[in-house]
């Protein structure tokens, strides 16, 4: 006989663990605080302009193949994934400028032309990095990370060597190239992990090759799409969704029975899902069943806040791409003051997505769709002297590299910092990205994704297993799923 589940929470992970579990046969519903469901993949609308609110790149498209077709479905079902080509544009110091091509045998050219004699280091760092995402993909990231002994497996042993867990990925990448340019480039998406490369395991050179080779993808009418497809997904196994539903408490009824509070009113549920920030969820426990104190979550080493603008301009703009990554101040003082001595960046580099460029539809004929983002450090607070300083100083940067006013073309503006991802998703010390995927806060060194002290309570999300991303997140809610059906 199934069971009745609460999930809290209806991003990536609670969305997917509902899916699952209900297809599983249980009565499954989720409690979102928020009017939209989705998390940090919101999307609003004014003015004539649809904009993604939090995740924009459509990385590792297998991921969420799998998730439809364990349903019955595909993508193509759902949304339009058009492949960009080039992936994403490189704005390097003084007047270099790279586009990063979808095609391998450019991409050789192109290593070939920065850095020559790279073209067969490069082949060797993408099979080796194949290799990687294969095992990560296909079993390390399957792994609930509940015991040592899932990970005492002859094959994983094996090949443990191979997937350079204890290698630092910034050294890892100095073995085959030399160019600071193609160092940056390779960089690049181990930041969406939330640490230094140097903190972070060689492992997740599994981001490159998820990068170049299996490319950078959009789904038109953007990611809240994938949302809406997870969600209809859900509904049809039989999963109820609730908005604008605020739990307040987790009350422990007995050993194998909890209650959610909403609104004063008490849900009785056999399993508990906690699919929003894993430290708010423990605060909605009495102390003695919390599984970590204050003081160990004040010693995590969390992924970086954003400092985010949605804006519209009434002109079509020139020399950018869809991504465009701002590269041209130094990349180790920025890093410094989000990860050594958290302050306000000094010249901070900065992200730029122009989703209009391929999707008419989130802009009015004639006018352009931006999203800007800083990274900055965790549990800094903005003021608004402070959004309207770094606005003008990376629209500047802007203006000067793509040669064209911008400024005096903006028709719309919202800004979006730190105070905001923790009104709207309580987000621990304002982070956008979750937990840090550096050495120690890997696999069974992350936060259980089961409670140790109630045996009805689990976790899903960026905070627990696998990690950080959209990818992980939909993993990390087949996982737990998975987990609670072997324990019920």
């Amino acid at each position: 006989m199934g069971k009745k589940i609460s999930i809290i929470g209806s991003g990536f992970a609670g969305i997917s663990a509902a899916a699952y579990l209900a297809k599983a046969g249980n009565d499954v519903h989720v409690f979102e605080k928020n009017d939209q469901l989705g998390g940090r993949a919101r999307q609003f609308s004014s003015d004539g302009f649809t904009f993604d609110m939090g995740p924009s790149w459509y990385w590792m498209p297998d991921v969420f193949e799998k998730f439809f077709n364990d349903f019955g479905h595909k993508v193509s079902d759902f949304y339009d994934l058009k492949r960009l080509s080039p992936s994403y544009r490189v704005f390097y110091p003084g007047d270099e400028i790279i586009d990063i091509p979808s095609s391998l045998e450019e991409l050789y050219a192109l290593f070939e032309r920065i850095e020559p004699g790279s073209t067969p280091h490069l082949k060797r760092f993408l099979n080796e990095a194949e290799f990687k995402y294969d095992i990560g993909i296909s079993e390390m990231v399957q792994k609930p990370g509940r015991s040592i002994t899932e990970f005492m497996d002859l094959e994983l042993a094996k090949n443990a060597l191979k997937l350079d867990v204890f290698k630092p990925f910034s050294k890892y990448i100095r073995k085959y190239f030399k160019d600071p340019r193609l160092l940056q480039l390779l960089e690049f998406p181990v930041l969406f992990l939330g640490a230094m490369p140097k903190d972070i395991p060689a492992l997740y050179s599994l981001m490159n090759y998820a990068d170049m080779a299996l490319g950078t993808w959009y789904p038109m009418g953007g990611m809240h799409n994938i949302v809406e497809a997870m969600v209809k997904t859900a509904r049809e196994q039989g999963v109820t969704f609730h908005t604008n539903s605020t739990v307040s408490e987790i009350k422990t009824l007995n050993k194998s029975a909890s209650a959610i509070v909403i609104d004063g009113k008490e849900i009785k549920s056999d399993v508990v899902v906690g699919a929003s920030d894993y430290q708010h969820t423990e605060q909605l426990l009495s102390k003695e069943h919390r599984n970590y104190d204050n003081n160990y979550w004040d010693k995590r080493v969390m992924a970086p806040s954003c400092l985010l603008y949605y804006v519209g301009v009434n002109k079509r703009l020139k020399n950018l791409l869809h991504h465009n990554l701002f590269f041209d101040e130094d990349f180790a003082p920025h890093a410094e003051e989000i990860y050594a001595r958290p302050q306000w960046p000094t010249k901070p580099l900065f992200y730029v997505s122009c989703p209009s460029l391929t999707d008419p539809s989130v802009a009015p004929e004639g006018h352009e769709n931006l999203f800007l983002l800083i990274p900055v450090a965790p549990g800094i607070k903005e003021t608004p002297e402070i959004q309207n300083k770094y606005f003008d100083m990376i629209v500047n940067r802007l203006e000067q590299r793509t040669g064209q006013t911008i400024k005096d073309s903006i028709v719309y503006k919202r800004s979006y910092a730190y105070s905001d991802f923790v009104k709207d998703y309580n987000s621990f010390k304002g982070n956008a990205y979750g937990l840090a995927n550096t050495l120690k806060q890997t696999a069974i060194l992350k936060p259980k994704l089961k409670s140790k002290k109630l045996n009805n309570l689990y976790f899903t999300g960026q905070l627990t297993v696998p990690g950080p991303g959209v990818p992980p997140a939909i993993i990390s809610g087949e996982v737990v799923a998975r987990e609670i059906e072997k324990d019920f």
